[in-house]
């Protein structure tokens, strides 16, 4: 599995550079680890190139994992709830434990 670490600005004004990146990434290998830990803005065409880059992966086979998230992306994906969406155990909340 390939690795890829994106830092800066996870927005707009770096859509396309980063949209080739992934691209690239994405054609060659078995699968691509998306490091976020460096991110330090994401905005709705960060989270659009993120979904857009799944959909890529799942075309080709392949697996999309995005590891060590940075405080922005977190606070993106808690308050649009796209834990579930990225399969990111992480972000998840805890199961209910049953009480006996």
């Amino acid at each position: 599995m390939q690795s890829l670490a994106i830092d800066g600005e996870l927005s707009i004004y770096r859509a396309a550079e980063l949209r080739e990146s992934l691209q690239s990434a994405l054609a060659v290998g078995d699968g691509l680890e998306l490091d976020l830990s460096a991110v330090s803005e994401m905005d709705s065409a960060g989270v659009q190139l993120l979904m857009a880059a799944k959909k890529t992966a799942l075309m080709n086979g392949q697996q999309l994992r995005l590891v060590a998230h940075s405080p922005a992306v977190l606070e993106v994906f808690e308050t649009l709830d796209l834990a579930a969406h990225f399969g990111d155990a992480l972000l998840m909340p805890a199961p209910a434990r049953r009480s006996e």
